[in-house]
């Protein structure tokens, strides 16, 4: 009860000290709230783009292996010239991987054609993403549909003129009408849709089905080269659940370099890329940002914190009578500085809180404008309330010190 009604009365000389003095309290407390405001905001900032990218893996698959020609990472001397005569994944590699790997649960055989016109009567889309994939692309790649369905195993077999189209595409070229059963113009052939992928949006890594048209592999064999480099083709390997991704990757390159006849001691002619290869690199620059609003946080909060502990030497001068008369009914010396303790505690909480009303709504600004969706979560709260508490131990505790070493007598006589 003692320490309640401490923290109470603590309170109350804080907010009296905000209230007679509002602009020098104010200007002081604008160093913690700049401080608070600049961590929490980097901290929510990069916790949103952490989450997007995750967001971003998931569609590709977290336990995916990707056999393709480049590697997806590379640093300042990256070897291009030698990647550039590596030869492209093969339709006898998927075929050879299908037949003999034992740790794949599911794998296809992709390729893309970026910037392609689609066409419905009259209406028109452009920059369209033509994708062609083999049968396993609903199982190596997680996406939802707004209507219909994807490829059986008999369409993809046989090559039948379908396709699964992307939500904007849907909307663009049947507005406000449904789009299953209609036959679309694509790459001078006609094809049904028999489903539209869910809206999806844009994220980090630029992947989205809203502007894909989808074909089965052997329908687009009959129009074009599926092998050819420039349509990127490549080969996802998504290993059986339970099984570490290590060995699934291990088992593909061993089966790789045998497919492809590769000696002993010869390097791989193929990049088994992961997603754990781009979320790695992104977390390093993740926690350089991290590292870096921290920094620039602190030294606002330490400039802050020099003028809350200037408003306590002279919240001590000004209630040296008080504390002489304190001390003189019977105050303990670590009651005299809890209460200054405690009162520069509840200025920084202020400073802390109004920071983080700052963050709070600017997530609203960003939504609106932006439309993405900012993560101010319970861990960036907690830890700008702790940064605050901690300021405001370090600001008060030497003015709060010597307020509890004061002797009575001398500070009774004090006016």
């Amino acid at each position: 009860m003692l320490f309640l009604k401490l923290l109470g009365e603590s309170f109350l000389f804080a907010y009296d000290a905000l209230r007679q003095n509002k602009i020098r309290t104010t200007l002081s407390l604008l160093g913690v709230t700049i401080g608070i405001f600049t961590i929490i905001a980097v901290f929510s900032a990069v916790d949103t783009l952490r989450n997007n990218l995750q967001s971003s893996v998931n569609k590709l698959g977290n336990n995916s292996i990707y056999v393709e020609k480049w590697p997806w990472v590379g640093g300042s001397d990256f070897p291009w010239w030698k990647y550039l005569q590596r030869p492209v994944s093969k339709l006898k590699d998927f075929n050879e991987l299908s037949r003999r790997s034992q740790t794949a649960e599911a794998l296809s055989y992709e390729i893309s054609i970026d910037n392609r016109t689609i066409k419905y009567k009259s209406n028109t889309v452009d920059g369209a993403q033509i994708d062609a994939a083999s049968q396993d692309h609903d199982k190596t790649w997680n996406f939802d549909f707004a209507q219909g369905r994807y490829f059986t195993g008999i369409e993809s077999k046989t090559g039948a003129p379908i396709t699964d189209i992307g939500y904007d595409i849907a909307q663009n070229l049947f507005p406000g009408g449904d789009a299953i059963g209609k036959q679309i113009k694509v790459m001078g052939c006609y094809v049904t849709v028999v489903g539209v992928f869910s809206k999806q949006g844009k994220d980090m890594l630029g992947i989205s089905t809203d502007k894909e048209v989808l074909l089965p592999l052997n329908f687009a064999h009959n129009l074009i080269d599926i092998q050819n480099e420039n349509y990127r083709p490549s080969i996802i390997v998504r290993g059986k659940a339970g099984i570490p991704t290590d060995d699934v990757e291990s088992e593909v390159r061993g089966l790789m370099r045998s497919i492809r006849s590769l000696r002993p001691g010869v390097e791989d002619n193929f990049a088994l890329n992961r997603t754990t290869m781009l979320t790695q690199q992104l977390d390093i620059v993740f926690n350089v940002l991290n590292k870096g609003g921290f920094i620039i946080g602190l030294f606002s909060m330490l400039v802050g914190g020099f003028g809350i502990a200037n408003i306590m030497f002279v919240s001590v001068k000004e209630r040296t009578n008080i504390i002489g008369i304190q001390k003189s009914l019977g105050a303990k010396n670590y009651f005299i500085l809890l209460q200054f303790l405690i009162e520069s505690i509840a200025l920084c909480i202020m400073g802390g809180l109004v920071g983080l009303l700052m963050v709070y709504f600017l997530t609203f600004g960003i939504k609106a404008v932006f439309d993405v969706q900012v993560i101010l979560g319970a861990k960036n709260i907690i830890i700008g309330l702790s940064y605050s508490i901690g300021i405001g131990v370090v600001s008060g505790i030497i003015p709060a010190y010597f307020a509890s070493r004061l002797d009575p007598v001398e500070a009774i006589r004090t006016n």
